[in-house]
């Protein structure tokens, strides 16, 4: 025991947390932050670190949760488990959508006539009736968020290891905040506007352009360090931003849409989740009014992953939505 206990304390020693001023250069991106860093550890303790406190620890298993609850998703989807598919949508039952004897005059037509309280999620009838090709935009966003939120995760815990590494893993972790931009668009495009493939195709494309640029435009190390927070944030809402117009052409092609308040309750969710995330992204509050206070617990890019898994939840509640209730529509052009 006491061999052990003297193993660890010479690890702990040879591999001590650091404050802020001891860290190299190439570390140093939040001032405020003062204590609990790890620098320059080799890989087999930094993998182990996630098992022990320091200022990365929260960071890491925010968005690692958010991992496993995306692939239990994931999984549950594939699999049919409604119980757990639909977590995020049964509460919506009693939620105001409209008019359900409204009249649908659009190129979509409903197999199905909605009766009393809209029920979108039925428990008895699973994604069965879904084909494979209604089914895919759903599981690019899965797989999109995944990628993210696995690849942010990653970056918090092995940073750590070099300059070399710490480079790559946060030009990766711009990679995956892009690629889940992107593939947040595809489940509203595809299933808003199924029975238009065309504008499917001009804001698939459109957003997937930008990302591309966005991408490009990262993997330059300048813009990887603190001195360019603002603008890196920048261009993640201006690729949120560029949602804006298919949103505005949806409202008015499905206005009479009996899930149209849903669906856009879920969507402001998610926006007002990733803005108010972006916030204290670029303000480092509350780190900045009392630095030191927060260095383990409470730190603005704790808060901001916290956000972002709020906030892919909520479009994820969305998602299902198009996904449940457009795969029961046909085009009458079809």
């Amino acid at each position: 025991m006491k061999n052990k206990k003297n193993i660890e304390r010479n690890k702990r020693e040879k591999y001590p947390l650091i404050s802020y001023q001891e860290l190299p250069e190439y570390m140093k991106d939040n001032e405020f932050i003062l204590n609990y860093y790890r620098a320059n550890w080799p890989l087999k303790q930094a993998f182990f670190s996630i098992f022990s406190w320091h200022n990365e620890t929260l960071n890491v298993w925010t968005h690692l949760i958010g991992f496993i609850l995306f692939m239990v998703l994931t999984i549950a989807n594939a699999e049919h488990l409604s119980q757990i598919a639909d977590f995020m949508t049964m509460f919506i039952r009693n939620f105001p959508s409209g008019d359900p004897n409204i009249s649908h005059n659009s190129k979509c037509v409903p197999h199905f006539v909605l009766q009393g309280e809209t029920r979108l999620i039925d428990q008895n009838l699973q994604m069965d009736s879904a084909t494979n090709e209604a089914t895919w935009p759903f599981y690019v966003f899965l797989v999109g968020a995944m990628f993210c939120l696995l690849s942010s995760s990653i970056c918090h815990l092995f940073s750590c290891h070099s300059q070399k590494l710490n480079l790559f893993l946060v030009q990766m972790d711009y990679v995956g905040i892009t690629i889940m931009i992107i593939t947040s668009f595809f489940p509203p495009m595809y299933y808003i506007f199924q029975c238009s493939p065309h504008w499917q195709i001009v804001y698939l494309i459109g957003i997937t352009i930008l990302g591309i640029c966005t991408i490009i435009t990262l993997l330059f190390p300048v813009f990887s360090t603190g001195k360019y927070r603002s603008f890196r944030t920048g261009l993640f809402m201006s690729m949120g931003c560029f949602g804006l117009f298919p949103a505005i052409h949806a409202l008015v092609v499905n206005w009479n849409d009996p899930m149209r308040n849903v669906t856009l309750a879920y969507e402001s969710a998610m926006a007002l989740c990733y803005i108010i995330g972006a916030i204290f992204y670029v303000s480092r509050v509350p780190e900045k009014w009392r630095p030191g206070l927060f260095d383990l617990v409470g730190h603005s890019h704790q808060i901001f992953h916290t956000f972002v898994i709020f906030g892919a939840l909520a479009h994820y509640g969305a998602a299902r939505i198009f996904l449940e209730y457009r795969t029961r529509f046909r085009c009458d052009n079809r």
